[in-house]
């Protein structure tokens, strides 16, 4: 199983990224999937999951709103559409199959945001 994710950059604040996770070694029309972070010097955070079975997203308080995760398993692809960037939302950007850390195999993206 791998998950590769690519699309992060900097960006001033205020700015958009899309960012894309392709899956390879499963099926991932039958899994939850999520995107998860982490900031040097804080918790690890999980950002939003989709359910596999309704489709439907939650998002964490920090990001709702701002952030949109979409799925096409015939790609076997998410992606997080992010826009409004702020400073707190730097981090290194992972996909996770279940929506938590067991899941996030890969290296992540790393997204820089500042002016």
């Amino acid at each position: 199983v791998q998950l590769q994710a690519s699309g992060g950059g900097l960006v001033q604040p205020g700015g958009s990224l899309r960012l894309s996770c392709v899956g390879s070694g499963f099926d991932m029309e039958y899994y939850d999937m999520g995107w998860l972070r982490q900031a040097p010097g804080k918790e690890r955070e999980v950002i939003s999951c989709n359910s596999k079975n309704d489709g439907m997203t939650n998002y964490a308080d920090s990001v709702k709103g701002r952030f949109t995760m979409s799925r096409d398993n015939a790609k076997s692809t998410v992606y997080l559409h992010m826009n409004s960037l702020k400073p707190e939302d730097e981090a290194l950007y992972y996909c996770a199959i279940h929506c938590n850390w067991n899941g996030a195999w890969g290296q992540g993206t790393q997204v820089t945001v500042s002016s």
